[in-house]
């Protein structure tokens, strides 16, 4: 073997045996075999009764391979879950003349509680009658008027409290909530709400539509077919005229005559027929005494010709019209009823919105897709904490969402809107509903499934005028429901 081709063999042995080596290092220590351990006799007594040391824990052994990080089971936010306070309210409407309710307060701890009772009055409504010691209050820094109480709740016990209110107007539904608060009157124990109705008021009577032969549709298709009837009968009695008509007997009996005709000349002459014995004309190609001793047959007389009527242009044009009258009439009568039944106050309903858009007034509950949003009171200024930036004036509002849906919602601060009575409108302030809910972040946490929530909302507003309205919902698409609290 040549010198060059052994040193170049020697070198590939060099070379392959350092990579071996060098791969080595890298590879998984195998793990040893299990080997069945040799049976052990009994420890002897004197040692089963020594002490158990802990043993150490083993020592990992260094493979390279950077180890796995133990998993972290990932849980999102804690839904809120309400406490139940131990002060309660319950509020029903009285049935007397005018409009009364019934709020019953009560205290199921061990211990007194000092407490903060409102009921809020419906606008253009005052209280006549308060029981219990309760303070009657214009809408200075509220938006409605309202009813205070303070009370000292004994234990275990329940207080009750009557109000009477008088209204302007014809009697109606009246609405008034009522909340119990803790001492500083911000933070709400618990809320409910009541509607009076007028018992002596007789019930509304469903609006009666308007016999059929006055609606306008009705006419317009019964002035069309009353035409369309007309204009038949003129075409039957025209067609039945011209039937009728005299027609020249030469005419009515054979048609126009062939070229050449046999008897008196001329086109509408008729042929010479002889007669049978019994006296019946016999014609051309009927076996006749003309058919007789001839070559060629004779041609047969051609078939009159008939021609199809069609009806007047004047009927033609007089039916297209009275249909194309009832037709446009209907289109805009329904048109101009739907344009006067559109309301131009609602926000739109649909498109990338879900569900219907609902309006109500203070303590009505109204429901969208996900949330049930019950707004009990408003008020700005002092009475609202904390303390809004310089040039605001922050407004508290004490709302109640219950979620109606089988699973967790969350909400944001940034979709929850004061209308003010200028058009524009501001969103919730985060941090100030963070301070008046105890430090609490109410927007970061989901709502439990069929749970129900008590929380202040805070809006800061800049201008002496309270909000007008306010806008609750639970997500971006949603159309939300709509508080007048003017």
């Amino acid at each position: 073997m040549p010198a060059s081709r052994r040193h170049h063999r020697t070198l590939a042995v060099l070379v392959n045996c350092l990579g071996v080596l060098a791969a080595v290092p890298a590879l998984p220590p195998a793990a040893p075999r299990a080997v069945a351990a040799p049976a052990r006799s009994a420890p002897p007594p004197a040692l089963a009764a020594a002490p158990v040391r802990p043993v150490a824990a083993a020592t990992p052994i260094p493979t390279g391979v950077p180890a796995v990080p133990p998993a972290v089971p990932t849980t999102g936010p804690a839904p809120v879950q309400p406490s139940m306070p131990p002060v309660s309210v319950a509020v029903g409407a009285a049935g007397t003349p005018a409009p009364g309710y019934r709020i019953e307060v009560r205290n199921a701890g061990p211990a007194p509680v000092e407490t903060m009772v409102r009921q809020e009055l419906p606008t253009g409504s005052r209280a006549t009658t308060v029981t219990g010691g309760g303070q009657r209050t214009g809408p200075v820094g509220a938006t409605t008027g309202e009813v205070t109480w303070r009370l000292r709740l004994p234990a275990r016990s329940t207080t009750t409290l009557h109000t009477a209110l008088a209204v302007t107007g014809p009697d109606r539904s009246v609405t008034a909530p009522a909340c119990v608060y803790g001492t500083d009157g911000t933070r709400p124990y618990d809320c409910a709400t009541a509607t009076w109705v007028a018992a002596a008021a007789a019930p509304t009577a469903p609006a009666t539509a308007a016999p059929a032969w006055r609606r306008p549709p009705v006419l317009l298709a019964a002035l069309a077919a009353l035409l369309v009837l007309l204009a038949g009968a003129l075409w039957w009695v025209a067609r039945r005229r011209r039937r009728g008509a005299p027609v020249p007997a030469g005419i009515a009996r054979s048609g126009t005559g062939p070229t050449g005709p046999v008897g008196t000349a001329g086109p509408l002459a008729v042929p010479t027929c002889p007669a049978d014995g019994d006296g019946t004309p016999v014609g051309p190609g009927m076996g006749g005494p003309t058919d007789r001793g001839t070559v060629y047959p004779r041609p047969a007389l051609p078939t009159p010709t008939v021609r199809r009527r069609r009806p007047p242009v004047w009927l033609t044009v007089g039916v297209a019209a009275a249909v194309l009258a009832g037709v446009v009439g209907a289109a805009a009568w329904t048109a101009t009823q739907r344009v006067a039944a559109m309301d131009t106050t609602k926000q739109p309903t649909s498109g990338a919105w879900v569900g219907s858009s609902v309006t109500g007034a203070l303590g009505v509950p109204l429901r969208e897709t996900a949330f049930e949003f019950t707004v009990y009171r408003m008020s700005c200024g002092a009475g609202a904490v904390p303390a809004a930036p310089a040039g605001g004036r922050p407004c508290l509002a004490t709302v109640g969402v219950r979620n109606l849906t089988s699973e967790q919602q969350t909400w944001h601060g940034q979709l929850q809107r004061a209308y003010l009575p200028s058009g524009n409108w501001v969103a919730a302030d985060e941090d100030a509903t963070r301070v008046a809910n105890l430090g609490r972040d109410v927007f970061a946490q989901p709502v439990a499934a069929g749970r129900r929530v008590l929380l202040p909302l805070v809006f800061t507003v800049h201008g002496a005028e309270p909000p007008k309205q306010l806008e609750l919902r639970s997500g971006v698409f949603s159309a939300g429901v709509r508080v007048d609290v003017d």
